[in-house]
Parts: C-alpha cells; structure tokens; sequence
C-alpha cells in the first residue's frame, strides 16, 4: 500500500511538472490530446485538428493581406496631397490602438473583471523586474516603426517591400549570436541568395509617378530600411528569449510591451515633431486613411502571433512572398510604378531565398 501510495505520488508530480512545461510552451492542448485526457474519440479531435488548420489558412491569408497592403498604404500616406500627417504620432497611435486589443485578449482569457484586474495587477505592478526587461524590446520597435515611415517616404513600394526582407538575415544572425541556434547549410545559402537579390533591386533603375511635391532620397531610404531590418531582428529575437521559460502569455507580454512603448512614443514625437505639434496639432493630416493604416500596423504583430500558432514556415514565406507580388502589381497601377528586368528577378531571387530559408530538412 506504501508502495502504491508513493507510485500515486510520483505520477501525480510528474503529470504537474509536465502541464507546467506545456504550459510554457503553449502546447498544452496538443499534450493533452495526444494522451488521449480530452479526446475520447476520433470524431472528437477532427474537427478541431480541421479547426485548426483552417485557422492557418486564414490568417496566413490574412497576413498576406496585410503585408502588401500595409506597405502601399504607407507609400500612398506619405505622398498623397494635402497636410501630412506626422510619423511619430501615428506610431504612437497604433501603440495605444495595441495596447487597448491587447488588454480585451487578455480579459477573454481570464473571463471575469476580477481575474483579469488581479492578473494585470500581480504581472506588472508586483513583479516590475520582469515588466522592465520588456524595456529594451520596447524602445526598439518604436524605433523601428518610425524609420519604416522614413523607408516608406523615399522608396517606391516595391523596392520598400524587397529589401524590408532582409529581416530574415538579420533575425538569423541574431538567433545565432543571442539563441545560439544553428543554421543548415541551406539556410545559410538562402541567405547570401537574398542579400543578392536586394542587391539587385536597389541597382535597378526604377520609376514611379510622383504624387505630390515630396522629395525623396534614395539612400535615406535605404539606410532607414536596413535599419529598421536590425531594429526587427533584435528586438524580434530578444522578445522571444523573454516569453522563452515563462508563464505569462504572449498577450500580457504584449500589454506590457505597450505600456513601456507608449512614453518611449511620446518622448519620440516631442523630440522629432514637438515643434509641428505645438503648432498643427497632435492629430494634423489625420482622417480615415490614417486612421486604417494605424489600425493596420497595430493588428499586425496579433496577426503573427495567429500565424506562428497555426502555420509552418513554409506557408509563411508564401504568405511574405505573395505579399510582394501583390505590392509590385498594385503599385503599377496606383503609383505608375515601372518594373524593370533586373528588378524581377532580384525579387525573384528574395522569395525564392524565402523558400529555402522556410525549407525543412
């Protein structure tokens, strides 16, 4: 009986250890079905692995969307006539506009006012350690979004679209000097395929309607981009080392991330801006448009958090390199963008680097 009692003990203590890391990981669903603990029966789990992976389709689908659109609609904002709106505030904007999502996320996991309250009480004010290393991730992507605004002014769309690419060079590096992952061999070629490829589409002599009188700087933009890839790939790697090992889901991480963003936002806008905004105010050049594109960029990060969940990586750099395509045919239309040989094929070359990078041994 002693015997038995023990063996009881044991087995209940591994079975918590267990949830406890499935927990962490977000698989506890998958666990729990495979041992057979919330599926009794075939036609039980079915329909939910069919749920599934709809759900990888469709936001798959709804990423790919929103990639193209987001990059043309900062194109257009940036040079459509009439005042323009300021940079800084529209990313501080969608900062707030994440940040309210965020906490309606996390009340419909905690179900009730209360928990929801004591959860956000006990995860931010009582453990301020953890909330302050969200810090660095924080004033990161508030650096990163601004220069994507500058990228956006002095780049056509398609060229914008190309080289924002190089996020996955720079996510690499840093997953191997901050995660110590190792690549494969076919990673690694797909890597010096894309630098190629962005080569290409920066040397290509493209052309594009003006549709204001905005000046644009090549190399600004450029510089911008390529910046904005380093700020992304960091602060991409970084965040997952923090949600690496901890209890706290990628929702209330991402409260946390916005709550920090939000004064690193408004530091932004009086330090850039604080002159036009004294005089036009805070919300100049702003209607409906803007207002999407705020909407668009602040939904973003939750759609890739959908996409990580349901898809593969495969499916992934579909979704990014259909999101080019459908930039290049749009901005032809829209901005009498003009594609020439050598710019397909570098971008050509940058969704095929995609594939390999995605491709799994």
């Amino acid at each position: 009986m002693r015997h038995q009692t023990a063996q009881n003990f044991y087995q209940d203590d591994s079975r918590n250890i267990k949830i406890n890391i499935a927990k962490d990981t977000g698989e506890l669903l998958e666990k729990i079905n495979a041992s057979g603990q919330m599926s009794t029966s075939a036609h039980v789990s079915m329909p939910r692995y069919a749920s599934a992976k709809w759900l990888g389709y469709v936001s798959l689908m709804v990423l790919t969307l929103q990639n193209a659109t987001l990059g043309i609609s900062m194109s257009y904002a940036r040079r459509r006539e009439g005042d323009m709106f300021l940079s800084s505030s529209a990313v501080l904007s969608a900062e707030v506009v994440k940040l309210i999502t965020c906490l309606i996320l996390v009340f419909k996991e905690e179900k009730t006012y209360d928990r929801w309250k004591h959860s956000l009480h006990k995860t931010i004010i009582l453990n301020p350690i953890d909330t302050l290393k969200v810090c660095v991730p924080s004033l990161i992507y508030i650096v990163q979004n601004n220069l994507l605004y500058v990228s956006a002014t002095h780049l056509d769309v398609g060229t914008y679209q190309v080289t924002y690419q190089l996020k996955i060079l720079t996510t690499a590096f840093f997953a191997v000097l901050i995660l110590h992952r190792s690549l494969s061999r076919i990673q690694w070629s797909s890597l010096l395929v894309l630098i190629a490829g962005v080569v290409l589409v920066q040397l290509a002599h493209v052309e594009e309607a003006k549709l204001n009188h905005l000046e644009q700087n090549r190399l600004v933009g450029l510089i911008s981009a390529v910046s904005a890839c380093f700020c992304s790939g960091f602060a991409g790697i970084y965040f997952e080392k923090i949600l690496k090992g901890s209890v706290i889901s990628v929702w209330m991480r991402n409260v946390q991330l916005s709550l920090l963003s939000i004064p690193f936002g408004l530091i932004t806008c009086v330090l850039s801006d604080g002159e036009a905004i004294r005089e036009k105010g805070f919300f100049v050049g702003y209607d409906g448009f803007i207002l999407f594109l705020i909407a668009l960029q602040a939904l973003g990060g939750l759609i890739i958090a959908m996409v990580v969940k349901y898809a593969d990586n495969i499916l992934k750099g579909f979704a990014t390199s259909l999101a080019i395509v459908i930039s290049c045919i749009a901005s032809i239309f829209l901005f009498d963008f003009v594609v020439t040989g050598q710019f397909a094929f570098g971008a050509f070359l940058v969704m095929f680097s995609i594939f390999m990078y995605s491709y799994k041994v």
